[in-house]
């Protein structure tokens, strides 16, 4: 049994993937990102584990031997479904192992921007609250979470989570379903332009679709209140960036805190990455699930994912 691990830094050095080495001969590359790198390395292939590598049927097409693809995360959008249901190909994920820290990382983006914790952090730092005669300062008003509406997009594990923190802040929680499928009754379920029309803070945690591609954009953005925050813990297509930066510059909502962008990483081009004020935008790179636990808990069940496939039972199955 060959597996080839194309992405090792996507779970990150001080987490080991030892345990893999328990099902065959394993191939580990630090990191794979284009194509043809992809193609040369799981030619001879039975198991590939990967994150964002591109698998589809380009790249796969000269592999005969891959009969899983084990995802180190729970989205699989760098994989052709289709193309793997015809060939045969098991697609798995692992699920619910960054539950928490997703939800722990929204709250600490929202409580930063509500907060302006960077500014009063700056403040402090600079010498000039030492400077002042008065024992407190809070030029820039900042607002508390109890009372606002929390608008969540994507009712899964992540977003009732979220939905449940919010509540224990005191916060009215709505959500919207994108599919118009989701199962959830404990919290209020409504149209976009209610959502839109009535969020104090907006959180994203859906995955990226045809239907979530460019939720958030101009027009959206334009239905939001003046003193809205938007939260994007999803993927960062969900959120059309030009159409964002306009918004904060003209002051169309007044904040964002970003785990994703566009184009990973930020790039210089991306009109975002010339906003510097940490009170109207924040951005992390793409590390709102990724604690030392949650990292721990994916390589777990990528493990389990496999053994589960070697016995012939089903588990965290895609297709």
């Amino acid at each position: 049994m060959k597996i080839v691990i194309l992405e090792r830094n996507s779970v990150g050095e001080d987490v080991p993937v030892d345990c893999i080495s328990r099902f065959g001969e394993v191939i580990v590359y630090p990191n794979t990102v284009t194509a043809q790198e992809v193609k040369e390395r799981v030619r001879d292939a039975d198991i590939v584990i990967a994150n964002k590598s591109p698998l589809r049927e380009e790249t796969l097409r000269d592999a005969p031997n891959v009969k899983l693809i084990c995802e180190f995360a729970t989205g699989y959008d760098n994989c052709d479904l289709e193309y793997c249901r015809a060939r045969g190909i098991r697609v798995v994920n692992v699920r619910d192992y960054c539950t928490a820290m997703v939800a722990q990382h929204t709250f600490t983006l929202a409580l930063s921007l509500s907060q302006k914790l960077f500014y009063y952090d700056a403040y402090v730092k600079s010498g000039a609250y030492s400077a002042q005669d008065r024992f407190s300062n809070f030029d820039i008003p900042f607002t508390e979470l109890e009372g606002k509406t929390w608008g969540i997009v994507g009712m899964g594990n992540i977003g009732r989570r979220v939905a449940r923190i919010a509540e224990s802040f005191g916060c009215r929680v709505i959500f919207y379903s994108i599919t118009g499928n989701s199962a959830c009754a404990e919290y209020e379920r409504v149209d976009r332009e209610t959502l839109f029309a009535e969020s104090d803070f907006l959180s994203l945690h859906c995955p990226l679709s045809d239907l979530s591609r460019n939720f958030i954009d101009a027009e959206a953005l334009r239905k939001m209140k003046k003193t809205a925050v938007l939260i994007n813990v999803a993927r960062g297509q969900v959120v059309n960036n030009r159409d964002l930066y306009d918004a904060l510059q003209s002051g169309e909502i007044a904040a964002a805190g970003l785990d994703v962008v566009e184009r990973e990483p930020l790039e210089e081009s991306n009109p975002l990455s010339s906003i510097k004020d940490s009170t109207r935008l924040i951005i992390t790179p793409h590390l709102a699930w990724a604690s030392l636990e949650a990292r721990t808990r994916c390589v777990e069940e990528a493990y389990k994912n496999i053994e589960a496939f070697l016995e012939g039972r089903e588990r965290n199955v895609v297709v």
